[in-house]
Protein backbone atom coordinates (compact mmCIF):
# COMPACT_ATOMS: atom_id res chain seq x y z
CA UNK A 1 0.00 0.00 0.00
CA UNK A 2 1.39 3.40 -0.97
CA UNK A 3 0.54 6.30 1.29
CA UNK A 4 1.05 9.90 0.23
CA UNK A 5 0.28 13.15 1.95
CA UNK A 6 0.88 16.70 0.88
CA UNK A 7 1.31 19.53 3.40
CA UNK A 8 2.11 22.82 1.65
CA UNK A 9 4.90 22.01 -0.78
CA UNK A 10 6.40 19.19 1.34
CA UNK A 11 5.12 15.77 0.35
CA UNK A 12 5.62 12.49 2.20
CA UNK A 13 5.24 9.20 0.37
CA UNK A 14 5.76 5.50 1.04
CA UNK A 15 6.22 4.82 -2.66
CA UNK A 16 9.54 2.96 -2.63
CA UNK A 17 10.12 3.65 -6.34
CA UNK A 18 10.47 7.37 -5.56
CA UNK A 19 13.28 6.93 -3.02
CA UNK A 20 16.63 8.48 -3.91
CA UNK A 21 18.69 5.54 -2.69
CA UNK A 22 22.06 7.11 -3.60
CA UNK A 23 21.19 10.20 -1.50
CA UNK A 24 19.97 8.05 1.40
CA UNK A 25 23.13 5.96 1.26
CA UNK A 26 25.37 9.02 1.04
CA UNK A 27 23.70 10.70 4.02
CA UNK A 28 23.73 7.60 6.22
CA UNK A 29 27.28 6.54 5.37
CA UNK A 30 28.88 10.00 5.47
CA UNK A 31 26.75 12.40 7.54
CA UNK A 32 24.69 10.49 10.08
CA UNK A 33 25.84 10.06 13.65
CA UNK A 34 24.62 6.45 13.77
CA UNK A 35 25.59 4.70 10.51
CA UNK A 36 28.88 6.18 9.28
CA UNK A 37 30.59 3.66 7.04
CA UNK A 38 27.44 1.63 6.32
CA UNK A 39 27.63 -0.13 2.96
CA UNK A 40 25.29 0.53 0.07
CA UNK A 41 24.25 -3.14 0.17
CA UNK A 42 23.17 -2.88 3.81
CA UNK A 43 21.25 0.35 3.12
CA UNK A 44 19.44 -1.26 0.17
CA UNK A 45 18.58 -4.35 2.22
CA UNK A 46 17.28 -2.19 5.10
CA UNK A 47 15.05 -0.27 2.67
CA UNK A 48 13.78 -3.51 1.13
CA UNK A 49 12.75 -4.84 4.53
CA UNK A 50 11.16 -1.72 6.01
CA UNK A 51 8.21 0.59 5.55
CA UNK A 52 9.99 3.64 4.15
CA UNK A 53 8.90 7.27 4.08
CA UNK A 54 10.43 9.78 1.71
CA UNK A 55 9.96 13.52 2.14
CA UNK A 56 9.96 15.55 -1.09
CA UNK A 57 10.07 19.17 -2.18
CA UNK A 58 9.34 19.78 -5.86
CA UNK A 59 10.06 16.11 -6.56
CA UNK A 60 13.47 16.16 -4.84
CA UNK A 61 13.90 13.94 -1.80
CA UNK A 62 15.04 15.95 1.22
CA UNK A 63 13.98 13.67 4.10
CA UNK A 64 13.79 9.99 4.95
CA UNK A 65 12.67 7.62 7.69
CA UNK A 66 11.99 3.95 7.88
CA UNK A 67 9.96 1.77 10.20
CA UNK A 68 10.71 -1.87 10.95
CA UNK A 69 7.44 -3.52 11.96
CA UNK A 70 5.31 -6.63 12.06
CA UNK A 71 2.25 -4.40 11.39
CA UNK A 72 0.49 -5.96 14.38
CA UNK A 73 2.25 -5.43 17.69
CA UNK A 74 5.57 -3.64 17.28
CA UNK A 75 7.39 -0.98 15.28
CA UNK A 76 10.79 0.65 15.48
CA UNK A 77 11.44 3.95 13.73
CA UNK A 78 14.97 4.48 12.46
CA UNK A 79 17.20 6.37 10.03
CA UNK A 80 15.14 9.56 10.39
CA UNK A 81 16.77 12.58 8.77
CA UNK A 82 16.24 15.79 6.88
CA UNK A 83 19.24 16.82 4.79
CA UNK A 84 21.04 19.75 6.45
CA UNK A 85 20.12 22.51 4.01
CA UNK A 86 16.40 21.83 4.61
CA UNK A 87 16.42 21.62 8.41
CA UNK A 88 14.57 24.10 10.60
CA UNK A 89 11.51 24.30 8.35
CA UNK A 90 9.27 21.82 10.16
CA UNK A 91 9.77 18.96 7.70
CA UNK A 92 10.84 16.49 10.39
CA UNK A 93 7.62 17.20 12.31
CA UNK A 94 5.55 16.66 9.17
CA UNK A 95 7.43 13.44 8.38
CA UNK A 96 6.93 12.04 11.90
CA UNK A 97 3.25 13.05 11.90
CA UNK A 98 2.67 11.10 8.66
CA UNK A 99 4.47 8.08 10.12
CA UNK A 100 2.43 8.17 13.30
CA UNK A 101 -0.84 8.50 11.35
CA UNK A 102 -0.04 5.80 8.80
CA UNK A 103 -2.96 3.32 8.69
CA UNK A 104 -0.68 0.26 8.90
CA UNK A 105 0.96 1.53 12.09
CA UNK A 106 -2.15 1.95 14.24
CA UNK A 107 -2.99 -0.16 17.29
CA UNK A 108 0.58 -1.27 17.96
CA UNK A 109 1.44 -2.26 21.52
CA UNK A 110 4.96 -0.82 21.30
CA UNK A 111 6.53 1.79 19.01
CA UNK A 112 10.19 2.46 19.70
CA UNK A 113 13.07 4.57 18.46
CA UNK A 114 16.56 5.52 19.50
CA UNK A 115 17.73 9.12 19.50
CA UNK A 116 20.64 10.99 21.03
CA UNK A 117 19.47 14.56 20.46
CA UNK A 118 15.87 14.84 19.21
CA UNK A 119 13.90 13.97 22.32
CA UNK A 120 11.77 17.13 22.16
CA UNK A 121 10.67 16.34 18.60
CA UNK A 122 9.58 12.80 19.46
CA UNK A 123 7.95 13.76 22.76
CA UNK A 124 5.42 15.79 20.71
CA UNK A 125 4.25 12.48 19.28
CA UNK A 126 3.94 10.65 22.59
CA UNK A 127 7.38 9.05 22.84
CA UNK A 128 8.88 8.85 26.34
CA UNK A 129 11.76 7.14 28.09
CA UNK A 130 10.98 3.43 28.59
CA UNK A 131 8.35 2.84 31.27
CA UNK A 132 10.37 -0.07 32.58
CA UNK A 133 14.01 0.38 31.50
CA UNK A 134 14.97 -2.66 33.57
CA UNK A 135 13.12 -4.80 31.01
CA UNK A 136 14.91 -3.38 27.97
CA UNK A 137 18.03 -5.10 26.73
CA UNK A 138 20.09 -4.65 23.62
CA UNK A 139 23.05 -6.00 21.79
CA UNK A 140 24.77 -2.90 20.45
CA UNK A 141 27.72 -2.72 18.05
CA UNK A 142 28.21 1.01 17.38
CA UNK A 143 31.23 0.66 15.09
CA UNK A 144 30.07 -2.32 13.07
CA UNK A 145 30.16 -0.42 9.76
CA UNK A 146 33.71 0.84 10.30
CA UNK A 147 35.32 -2.60 10.47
Amino acid sequence: MKHTTNDSSFQVSTDRTRLDVPMIYRFLSENSTWAVGISRTVVERSIENSLCFGGYLDGRQVAFARVVTDYSTFANMCDVFVIPEYRGRGYAKQLIRVIMEHPSLQGLRRFTLNTTDSHTLYERFGFTAPQRPDTVMERYSPNIYLT
